[in-house]
């Protein structure tokens, strides 16, 4: 009884992540829509989007391969499997072994590599200019995260995330100016990777600015939606990362009473509520920089990164 228990908590991680993946975009878009004094779309409007698409007939370019149509499942497993690993709000579950950095960040690798492929496919020239800018973009990002990979490594001796979770809310932590380097250097490369502002802006359709919606312009019904509620996972994903390493409070134990897995998914959801404003304020007082801008953005993030390790590998060493 006991591990049914367990894998009936796990599987009700997954589906949460499920259902507040599209929820957290509608949110966000809403509070950017307040911001500016507007009414704005409702906060179930991306589950809306998602059925719509689902009912429409799928149209195929002449020259699209097998990849073109299998890539967007993919897309969405690697991305649902890399949320799903995150604790929301329980550590210690039947799965959590599996919840390491190293190999989140090797599913996000997979699904951007997959993405990329997905845009050279038909070989139209918006999608070639999206998957060299994406790849332009990984190039920076993905040696960024590993350097926060190897700080949090280095400061908990672990890249489990559930043993990070916990060493994090240990008051053996403290201060420390290397996690806050590797804190502002992971909300850079969240920025990055979901195409959010200043890097992409994600309600854009100009063919000289966009990234992501470049590689999915040839996509229609449910391969879009697939791509859709990917990128609303992985949004999702980095929030609950953050969450999960810089603001572990709240998360609770695996074998814990009803209540407390309530409690844990309250809180869960209040930092999802928080970040969401926060994501929205930031859009909102901040303009999109150019394309050829976007390097110096995430060189930032990767000096800050490497100086975070820098200074925990000379604290160590003193």
């Amino acid at each position: 009884m006991a591990l049914i228990a367990e894998l009936a908590v796990q599987g009700a991680q997954m589906m949460l992540v499920l259902l507040l993946a599209p929820l957290l975009t509608g949110f966000v878009r809403k509070v950017k829509a307040r911001l500016l004094r507007r009414q704005g779309p409702s906060l179930i409007q991306p589950y809306r989007d998602l059925l719509r698409l689902m009912r429409k007939e799928v149209v195929l370019a002449g020259n699209a391969s097998w990849l073109f149509r299998v890539i967007p499942y993919l897309i969405f497993a690697a991305t649902w499997v890399a949320a799903a690993l995150i604790p929301t709000f329980a550590t210690g579950l039947t799965f959590s072994w599996t919840a390491d950095l190293i190999a989140i960040v090797a599913l996000l690798g997979s699904a951007r590599f997959f993405l990329a492929l997905a845009g050279m496919d038909v070989g139209t020239s918006f999608g070639g200019i999206g998957a060299s800018r994406e790849v332009m973009i990984a190039s920076l990002a993905e040696p960024a995260m590993l350097l926060i990979v190897f700080s949090l490594a280095l400061v908990a001796g672990a890249t489990q995330l559930s043993t990070v979770a916990a060493f994090m809310g240990s008051p053996e932590v403290g201060l420390r100016v290397s996690l806050g380097m590797s804190l502002i250097a992971l909300v850079m490369v969240a920025l990055a990777e979901n195409a959010r502002i200043p890097v992409d802006n994600p309600s854009t359709h100009l063919e000289l600015t966009m990234v992501h919606e470049a590689m999915v312009l040839e996509y229609s019904g449910r391969h879009l939606a697939m791509i859709e509620f990917a990128a609303f996972l992985k949004l999702l994903l980095y929030v609950s990362l953050i969450s999960c390493v810089f603001i572990p409070w709240g998360l609770v134990t695996a074998r814990s009473g009803p209540g407390a897995y309530a409690l844990g998914v309250a809180v869960y959801i209040g930092k999802l509520a928080l970040s969401g404003i926060l994501l929205a304020v930031f859009e909102t007082a901040i303009a999109k920089m150019r394309v050829f801008r976007v390097p110096d953005f995430l060189g930032a993030a990767l000096m800050l990164a490497l100086l975070g390790t820098l200074l925990l590998f000379v604290s160590r060493s003193l």
